[in-house]
């Protein structure tokens, strides 16, 4: 039996409906972990599959199973964050894994050598595509505009999801809007750890084709929450001129997705 420390140094939240098994592979790979300082925060959304019932049997005392209703995925990862305790957070969803059981030791050596940061984010595995996809480490005004790390392969101090919860009237970008609201509101600093942290599934709720145009309008409104106007025309004048559609597609065919990954790890490390 593991009894959880009192002051974990992560808490990682899992949020699910209805799991199945894929709620067992995603805790799997954080109870393999060599470092065993966190808790998990199971946030079940009142499934009827009986899945998160199962970890009640672990004997745990790091697993907190809470059950209760909510208005979608944002709403249910604020409810698990107001029932964490560790010192950074981290969002792993139904089906993503930890890329391996020395992820959470080697974020915390990274954090120990790099402690004025309070993001922490590496790199990600894509199911899809079959590539590691490595993460921009200048995140510049640009970066926030066009392209953020995944963020499943990112870690946050718990203070800044309860100071500015993520706000549910947007259902797929809220992830997004605070990331923004750090970096160009607050000016956190968020450091980059050349650290593959996660495989990610992907071809989740924010892939369908509903709600990639609905990501569409909500990149747009919150981007002109943060960024001028004149500001935003130059950034979409950048993207049209290097072919940003064209390459968003040969990011995601897993027929050109090694070949774009091996030119973007060259342009963002040299």
């Amino acid at each position: 039996m593991h009894k959880m420390n009192n002051n974990p140094f992560y808490s990682i939240i899992v949020v699910c409906l209805n799991p199945g098994e894929k709620l067992k592979t995603t805790l799997d790979s954080i109870l393999v972990q060599t470092f065993q300082n966190y808790e998990i925060i199971v946030k079940d959304g009142l499934s009827k599959d009986g899945a998160a019932e199962k970890y009640k049997a672990y004997g745990d005392e790091r697993i907190k199973l809470y059950q209760e209703a909510d208005t979608g995925i944002y709403d249910a990862m604020n409810q698990a964050v107001s029932k964490s305790k560790g010192r950074f957070i981290y969002f792993l969803n139904c089906g993503d894994v930890l890329w391996d059981e020395q992820v959470l030791f080697n974020l915390k050596s990274e954090i120990d050598k790099n402690g004025q940061a309070e993001i922490y984010y590496g790199n990600f595995f894509e199911a899809v595509t079959k590539q590691e996809v490595f993460s921009n480490p200048h995140l510049d005004r640009f970066a926030c505009y066009r392209h953020l790390p995944c963020h499943q392969a990112c870690f946050y101090q718990r203070e800044l999801l309860s100071s500015h919860p993520f706000l549910t009237k947007y259902k797929v970008r809220a992830d997004y809007e605070h990331f923004l609201w750090c970096l160009l509101d607050k000016k956190v600093k968020a450091l980059y750890v050349p650290l593959l942290i996660v495989g990610y599934e992907g071809a989740g709720f924010s892939e369908t084709k509903e709600n990639r145009r609905r990501s569409a309008r909500e990149h747009k409104e919150i981007v002109n929450k943060y960024m001028s106007k004149t500001e935003i025309l130059r950034y979409r004048l950048i993207m049209f001129l290097t072919l940003a559609p064209l390459r968003t597609a040969l990011a995601r065919s897993k027929f050109t997705a090694d070949f774009y990954n091996r030119i973007r790890k060259l342009i963002y490390h040299k």
